[in-house]
């Protein structure tokens, strides 16, 4: 496989788990990076082993060097550089969500389209394996028909200066949390006849039109139902999957795999057991998905017009929390 040269915009938190650690275990180069403070991109180089540091995004996306445009900016930020990267003929792994909206998310799709490259939205959960699982234990029959989805999103409280609090920032538990639940139900719509819609949504505002905390309720065309329960003002870290069918029910005690728990406890009429699917991260796992599909062509199993699709279901919550779209 070719070795992928990977340009980062900005030294944020999430880089070091999502682009770093992968590219350096699966053999990739960190080429470039930049951040609004050149101080602080000169650390990051420095910590984490990126070759040189540029004085602008710009730079990076324009650097002859540079394949792979990682986006891991706030959310505000993420179309717009994802267009500009597009727009060099660049590829892009960019962090969720996609967009700010689901007009903006068409706009870089159409991009993408038009100039023939690859843009990949980071829902890393999707490539491992204790995902794959419970949705084999709906595709080999073993839980029987899908009849309800739950997914539970929950982190302690960001500090007070975080751009998750910031509306001008697109910020909120839906885009930062709610995103994956979303996104997870869009994925099972194939085991209950089709696209999920929203019912209903209760969020509680940090300020004016930022979300704290919002449950979703969510229906599939099957008559199947699904929760999304997502805060960002919890004890703890809880993020869990349950898939309950009509012959059993399966539960992901760590689905994306963040805390290191990789147990899947299935319960049918045989039984209870316990499987352990490996601790390898979800990012890593990801990554090579994606340099995989640039060195041959292998499919992954998001493209844009899932970006758009999940832009939309977040459109929809947020209208029917009553909230103002991001």
């Amino acid at each position: 496989m070719t070795t992928l040269r990977i340009g980062v915009l900005g030294a944020s938190r999430i880089a070091e788990p999502a682009i770093v650690k992968p590219a350096q275990i699966l053999g990739h180069r960190l080429v470039a990076v930049a951040a609004r403070d050149r101080g602080r991109a000169e650390r990051f180089a420095q910590t984490h082993g990126v070759e040189r540091v540029l004085d602008s995004y710009e730079a990076v996306i324009a650097d002859p060097e540079v394949d792979v445009v990682y986006n891991p900016l706030a959310n505000a930020f993420h179309a717009p550089w994802n267009l500009k990267a597009v727009e060099a003929g660049k590829a892009v792994l960019t962090e969720k969500p996609f967009a700010r909206n689901a007009t903006e998310a068409q706009l870089v799709r159409a991009a993408a389209r038009e100039r023939g490259v690859p843009i990949m939205e980071g829902f890393h959960y999707l490539f491992h394996p204790i995902i794959r699982r419970m949705f084999d234990l709906l595709e080999d029959g073993t839980l029987g028909a899908l009849q309800r989805v739950e997914v539970v999103m929950r982190m302690p409280e960001p500090k007070p200066d975080d751009p998750r609090w910031r509306l001008d920032l697109a910020g909120g538990a839906v885009m930062d949390l709610g995103c994956y639940g979303l996104h997870v139900h869009r994925q099972l719509g194939r085991f209950a006849g089709g696209e999920p819609t929203v019912v209903t949504a209760r969020a509680v505002e940090r300020s004016p039109g930022v979300d704290e905390s919002c449950d979703v309720d969510l229906v599939f065309p099957s008559g199947a139902t699904g929760s999304s329960i997502n805060s960002m003002n919890w004890e703890q870290f809880e993020m869990i999957l349950r898939l309950v069918g009509d012959r059993g029910e399966a539960f992901a005690h760590d689905y994306a795999l963040q805390y290191g728990d990789d147990r899947i406890t299935i319960t049918t009429d045989t039984g209870t057991v316990v499987e352990h699917l490996g601790t390898r991260s979800t990012y890593t796992y990801q990554l090579d998905a994606f340099a995989q599909h640039l060195a041959d062509g292998t499919s992954f199993p998001i493209d844009v017009d899932d970006a758009v699709s999940t832009m939309e279901l977040i459109d929809s919550t947020y209208r029917a929390a009553g909230l103002p779209l991001r």
